[in-house]
């Protein structure tokens, strides 16, 4: 078989997750999700998890990689990877067909281009003398070691600084070719307009249906606001908001542009990976009809 892995990505709100919960309903699938948020129990509305709409027919597609840690412990992308590769084995050994779906470009391109990371030892030699420098001088030895900065966030604190150079200067491109993947990758994109409007109303109904209470309980559970912070977007600023640092209206009017901008840098790592040569089949909305046609072409070789 020339796949072994579907994979449906794309910015948020373009409703990726429903359409590929449909194609594995249609090709008996499962779902393993690529999102570095939605991992986090307890982060339902801010993340967007959307259970329900795993549900068809009175049938729940199976899914992978979603609320399976803490959010006051800690998950990086040797972890995703790790926990990606079990779950991908899982549910070929249930003779089903694996669907990876999201939008967090670093965990999607680990699998699509095969890393091979070694998992973060603190205790090694090249770690404690990572230790030894001030925050200035490990930021220089990142910037000149990373090549693909995940988010702002590994720049700000010196235990994720140290990490993220542990695990670039790890990091290879050899794979086990019996484990490689090779994925068929389903885009899905719309105007950026439509896009706007769809994060804008998105963002209004999170906040009347609980994002705010949801963050009040994971601060009851004794998640720091600094984790808050790291977590970014709704998090992050409704924490803010919580801390009385900004009023309501600065909250939602922070956020919405927030989200706008993350959704634009999301579209740019797809971009990137498509110049590194990953193929890319983009669809101008969720469009099943489409995608079924592409998977029953390219996957399943029909003609």
């Amino acid at each position: 078989m020339k796949y072994n892995l579907i994979t449906i990505l794309g910015p948020t709100a373009v409703g990726k997750t429903k359409l590929a919960v449909q194609l594995a309903y249609k090709f008996n699938g499962e779902i393993i999700s690529a999102d570095s948020r939605q991992v986090y129990i307890g982060m339902d509305i801010g993340t967007g998890k959307d259970l329900a709409d795993y549900f068809i027919d009175n049938f729940q597609i199976p899914y992978h990689l979603i609320d399976i840690i803490s959010p006051k412990e800690e998950f990086d992308l040797y972890k995703f990877t790790s926990h990606f590769h079990k779950a991908y084995n899982e549910v070929k050994r249930n003779k089903k067909i694996p669907f990876m779906v999201g939008g967090t470009g670093l965990y999607l391109n680990s699998i699509l281009s095969n890393y091979n990371l070694t998992d973060v030892d603190f205790n090694s030699l090249r770690a404690k003398e990572l230790s030894k420098l001030d925050n200035d001088s490990l930021r220089k030895i990142l910037a000149k070691a990373k090549r693909k900065l995940h988010n702002t966030t590994d720049t700000i604190e010196k235990e994720r600084i140290i990490r993220a150079i542990l695990i670039e200067e790890s990091e290879t491109q050899k794979t086990n070719p019996s484990n490689k993947i090779h994925s068929l990758v389903i885009g899905v994109y719309l105007d950026r307009d439509e896009i706007k409007e769809r994060i804008t109303t998105r963002l209004k109904e999170r906040l009347k249906y609980g994002m705010i209470e949801e963050v009040e309980e994971l601060l009851k559970q004794g998640v720091s606001h600094e984790k808050l912070k790291f977590f970014g977007l709704e998090y992050k600023y409704v924490s803010l908001f919580l801390q009385n640092k900004i009023n309501y209206n600065d909250m939602y009017q922070k956020l919405n542009s927030a989200i706008h901008k993350f959704a634009k840098r999301q579209m740019t790592w797809f971009r990137k990976i498509e110049k590194e040569g990953l193929k890319i089949h983009w669809l101008k909305g969720a469009d099943f009809d489409q995608a079924k046609e592409l998977i029953e072409k390219e996957y399943l070789g029909k003609c």
